[in-house]
Parts: structure tokens; sequence; C-alpha cells
């Protein structure tokens, strides 16, 4: 017969050490590359700008009391409106297709995963010269217009809020379709057949059935659409030109064109705070939006 093992049973502060440990590397790695930079940008928002750039440590709070010029609620209110129009167009235009892709057959799936994927395989910066290619006065667009008699001369394209538009709903439109993907491929059809059983419309099948059992999906699509789009820089500095400047923008020209580094933090800081802000309060909306659903 085999001994018994009589290994005293993990206490629930050894079994707490174990995680710990194990949650060791993680911790590290948040902590020197996420938590210490964020203390530190916090710090230095509250700092002085130098005579010739730089940081001078005198405590001020006059980098936040700037922000309430009328310029930067502007800038503000730009990005929202562009982060908010390229959410709702990635929405339109990625919920169909993620249908489309959920209810093909199964061999079919992963190619057309694939080609939503396919954008990635190239750098971001090229994809947005690319489209400067085709929007410029003399590009594909404009001649292929012209060619076809659309329009008597060339287009304004480039340089234009729709250009910013078009750029950020091509870069991100991919961070929509995936969520809504795996959200809809858990939908059971077994419930959009009982709502045409029940003789609903095409418009309350989507509406009553199909978004509410999707909205964890759309919910998610919607954050990783919308937090980088309002943060982009690169898409309005080549796109839009000088008149479409975003939040990123103006981040990126105080502290490598300005080199005040104490306002591009408090800008971060409050772009930062307004975004969580909107996360969390679409959160609750939804869970409260979710609860009479769940009760029935």
């Amino acid at each position: 017969m085999p001994a018994e093992d009589r290994s005293p049973a993990p206490t629930p502060v050894r079994a707490a050490c174990r995680s710990c440990w194990l949650a060791a590397p993680g911790l590290f790695w948040m902590t020197v590359f996420f938590l210490v930079p964020l203390v530190l940008v916090f710090a230095i928002s509250f700092a002085s700008r130098g005579t010739y750039g730089g940081i001078v440590w005198e405590w001020t709070s006059a980098n936040y009391l700037d922000l309430l010029h009328p310029l930067y609620g502007k800038i503000l209110g730009q990005s929202f409106w562009y982060a908010a129009l390229t959410t709702l167009i990635c929405f339109v235009l990625g919920f169909p297709l993620a249908y489309v892709i959920a209810r093909s057959p199964t061999r079919w799936q992963p190619i057309l995963l694939l080609l939503v994927m396919l954008p990635f395989w190239t750098n971001f910066l090229v994809r947005t010269y690319a489209w400067m290619i085709l929007l410029r006065h003399d590009g594909l667009i404009n001649n292929l217009l012209l060619s076809l008699g659309l329009v008597a001369k060339p287009l304004e394209l480039l340089y234009t809020p729709t250009a910013v538009v078009i750029g950020l709903v091509y870069g991100y439109l991919p961070f929509m379709v995936l969520p809504l993907y795996v959200a809809v491929e858990r939908l059971d059809p077994v419930l959009i057949e009982a709502a045409w059983d029940l003789y609903a419309s095409r418009w309350a099948v989507f509406t009553r059935v199909v978004v509410p059992l999707t909205m964890p999906g759309i919910i998610g699509g919607c954050i990783l659409v919308f937090i980088p789009s309002i943060g982009s820089f690169i898409t309005p500095d080549l796109l839009g030109g000088a008149r479409s400047m975003m939040i990123g923008n103006l981040i990126q020209h105080e502290y490598l064109v300005v080199r005040d580094w104490p306002l591009g933090s408090a800008v971060s800081f409050v772009l930062m705070a307004i975004v969580m802000a909107a996360v969390v309060v679409y959160y609750r909306h939804a869970a409260r939006a979710d609860g009479p659903l769940e009760g029935r």
C-alpha cells in the first residue's frame, strides 16, 4: 500500500501568497511602465515651463486654468465630434459586416476575419499616406470622378474634416467589427426565428432582439473605437491639415513644438479624465438597460 500523503493542505494565506508571486511579473511591468510614468506626468502638469522650455518645479495650477480658454474648448469639442461621428459610422458599417461574417459557413469565417485584419499588416502611417494619394487634387478618386463625368472639376477632398473622418473610420473599423462578430456569433438564431414566428417586423427584430442581446459587443466596439479616435493625431495632421486640429495634435504640439511639457501634461490628464468619466457613465447606463431584460 502506498504511503498516505500527510502534507498539510494549503492555508488561505499561503494560497494568497502564491497568487501574489504569480502576479508579480505583471504587477512589476504595470508599475514600472504605466503607474510610475503616469505619476510623473501628473506631477509635471502642476509644474511651470522654463524660459526656453523644460520644466521648472514651481507648483502651480495655471496649466489647468489655461485650458479654460475658448480655443482649447473648441479643439476638445471638435475632437469629441470627430470621435463620436467615427464611432457611429463604424457601427453602421461594422454591424452588417460582423453579422454576415458570423452567419457565414464555418469554413469561410476565418478567411473573412483575415480580410478584416489584413490592413493591420501594414503600418498605420503608410496607410494614412495612401489615403493622401487617393484624396489629393489629382488623386485616384478625383480622376475616377472626372473620367465618369460625375464632376466638372476636381473636388477638394484632402485637408478637410471629411478626409479626417474617412481616415479614422478606415483605421478603426476592425476594432468595431471584431467585438460585434463575437457578440453576433453567440446570438442564438432560435430567438430570431421565434420573433419572426410572433410576426415581428424587421425593425422590431433588430431593435428588440438583436441589439439588446449583442449589447456587450456594441459597447466594447464603441469604446475601442471612440478612445483611440479622440486621441488620434496622425490622421488629422496628415489628412486634415491645420484646420482640423484634435486634442492629440494639441498634446503633440505642446510637447514637441512649444516645449511646454506642463501644459501638455495637463491636457493629457484632462482628456484622460473626460474619457474615463464617459466610459463609466456609458457602462452604468448599459447595465441599467440590461437589467430589465435579464429580469424578464
